[in-house]
Parts: C-alpha cells; structure tokens; sequence
C-alpha cells in the first residue's frame, strides 16, 4: 500500500444552513474525512487556495451566502482543482442543471445519508482524473 492511502483527506461542505451544514459534516465524518465547514463559495475558495490538494470532496448546495453560487463554486472547483469530488444539492430544479461541469455529482434535497457516504468514499479512493 502507498503513502497516498494514508494521508488525511479533507471533505469541505458548503451550506448556508448551519443544520444541514452540521448534519453533512457528521455524515462525512464517518467516511474518515477530516470536515470543514464553510457558509459561502467565497470562504470555500479561501480553503481551497490554503489547502486544495488535501481536499478529496466538495459538498455543497447551489443556493449559498454570499456573491458566488454553488454551481459556479463547482465550476472554478473543476477547473483549477480537478482531481476534487464535486458533489452539489439543491432542493430546486432550475436551468443550473444543464450547465453543470461533468465532473459535478447531483444530489436532490432531501439527500440520503448512505448517498453522501457512497460519494465520500469515491472520493478517497477513486479521485477524479486530473485533467491532461
């Protein structure tokens, strides 16, 4: 087995609502990823620029504080960081849908706990491909 496998993996959960926020962040806590949480894209990015390559997934809503959206969060995400799991929820559809990154996983709100954990798990072991 290699280093890699175990090194801490951090999953970065963007919510607004600090009781869905608390509640993916428990979830994901039992995938053995090391949580942060963050209300905004704008503070996702902040983590993301500080510790990027550490992080394996990106839980997020589309609807968040702040200027940024989910949907755009997942499109700088994908662009500068693409070997991140990009998992976004929502519990409204809208014409976002159709312009989301194909690296980006969907999940409708109300989501289930053994979905987010599945994603977690990609995540670890089964990062996304580095784009060539």
């Amino acid at each position: 087995m290699s280093d890699q496998q175990y090194e801490l993996h951090i999953a970065l959960v963007v919510e607004d609502d600090p009781y869905v926020r608390q509640l993916a962040a428990a979830l994901l806590e039992e995938a053995d990823l090391n949580v942060v949480e963050v209300e905004s894209a704008e503070a996702a990015l902040d983590v993301l620029q500080e510790r990027g390559g550490e992080v394996a997934m990106i839980f997020a809503d589309v609807r968040l504080a702040g200027v940024m959206d989910g949907v755009q969060l997942a499109k700088v995400a994908c662009t500068l960081w693409p070997t991140i799991r990009v998992v976004l929820t929502s519990g409204a559809a809208g014409d976002w849908l159709d312009d989301l990154p194909d690296c980006v996983t969907f999940m409708s709100k109300p989501w289930r706990g053994l979905d987010i954990l599945v994603q977690a798990d990609k995540a670890v072991r089964e990062p996304q491909p580095a784009v060539a």
